[in-house]
């Protein structure tokens, strides 16, 4: 026996001998060699086999991967919806750390909604009053009743720019606050313009604006340097008019309690924080 060819050597002996290994059994169809088949690329972990179950041409085609939009969906797998798919929730206005600039002429009630509104609040509120920073001024007080002057247009806007940053120290601590004012809507530089400057963006101009016959019974109750003439009231409500059309939320509070007025408050700001007003 030839080496190498033994029993116990590396490679096995065909049936019949080595004769009919290269020649095959008598009678049977000789077969042609087929040249040898490239493997297959490696395909990705989960995918079905080519040609479906055992490899069998015949077998089931796998299914064709589904696209929806940019979100790659597998077969039979849930998808989780996208976050930016869900609904913002609505602000929580009491919970919920503002800056408010309550806008109207002398008699609309805005100091006393004011305050009634910040007590009440569940968050701490501040309320800063234009003309109590105003009157801090002792010796030297340029009081408007007496004449419009350089020193007492000096004055209001030394008093508006200190309420400010009031303001956005309370806010910084996460204190609300709450200013009024009488802003005019035909100076915007010095109105709304300086108090975005002062407080900033993100404070919510709101207008108390009641009839004229109401402010005009209102400013009579009043006493000292903040009652003013009947042809004053009546000069600065026409300028106040001008809100009207200009996108800023007005509150008439004419036949209005306060604890209503402050409701409604409530409700121009909740619409503030969702939509914010253009000015």
């Amino acid at each position: 026996m030839p080496p190498g060819h033994g029993p116990g050597t590396g490679a096995p002996q065909q049936p019949g001998g080595p004769h009919l290994a290269r020649h095959g059994h008598p009678g049977m169809p000789q077969q042609t060699p087929q040249p040898p088949v490239p493997p297959s690329p490696a395909a990705p972990p989960g995918a079905p086999a080519p040609g479906g179950w055992g490899n069998h041409p015949s077998g089931p085609a796998a299914p064709p991967q589904d696209h929806t939009g940019h979100l790659r969906l597998p077969p039979g797998d849930p998808v989780e919806v996208p976050v930016h798919a869900a609904q913002p929730a609505a602000p929580d206005v009491a919970h919920t750390a503002v800056a408010v600039l309550l806008i109207g002429p002398a008699g609309a009630g805005k100091t006393t909604v004011a305050r009634y509104w910040a007590d009440r609040r569940q968050v701490p509120t501040a309320h800063i009053s234009l003309d109590d920073v105003r009157e801090w001024v002792r010796s030297g007080f340029a009081d408007p009743q007496s004449g419009w002057n350089d020193q007492s247009e000096a004055q209001y806007r030394l008093a508006r720019r200190t309420c400010g940053f009031a303001a956005r120290n309370f806010l910084a601590n996460g204190i609300s606050c709450i200013l009024d004012d009488a802003v005019f809507p035909d100076r915007p530089v010095v109105g709304l313009g300086g108090w975005k400057r002062h407080v900033g963006p993100g404070l919510l101009p709101i207008v108390l604006l009641p009839g004229l016959e109401i402010v005009l019974e209102r400013n009579a109750e009043r006493s000292g340097n903040r009652r003013l003439s009947d042809e004053e009231v009546a000069r600065i409500h026409g300028r106040m008019a001008g809100w009207y059309g200009s996108g800023l939320p007005i509150i008439d509070n004419s036949r209005k309690d306060v604890e209503t007025t402050a409701r409604l408050l409530d409700e121009a700001v909740a619409r503030s924080l969702a939509s914010p007003p253009s000015w």
